[in-house]
């Protein structure tokens, strides 16, 4: 299943969500990726300041991936649709 996010909090929520799924405490999610607990603690909460290269090595820990496409041309598409 391909979750859609277009927020930071989202996207910290999705990976909190992944995390729990693996039965992962966020210090062991970190050991795996080699961060502090307190930093997965930020990505989980939506912290806007994350770096790139911290959230990749989060999902590579969680064995997720990050895709990029293209937005629906229709103006009347909805997030919350998708969420819902």
């Amino acid at each position: 299943m391909m979750d859609l996010t277009r927020t930071p909090q989202h996207l910290g929520t999705l990976i909190r969500r992944a995390r729990k799924k693996q039965g992962l405490s966020q210090a062991e999610l970190g050991a795996r990726c080699g961060f502090r607990q307190e930093t997965i603690s930020l990505v989980e909460n939506g912290s806007p300041a994350t770096r790139l290269d911290t959230l990749l090595a989060i999902l590579a820990a969680l064995e997720l991936d990050l895709f990029v496409g293209g937005r629906p041309e229709t103006s009347s598409f909805d997030i919350e649709d998708l969420l819902g």
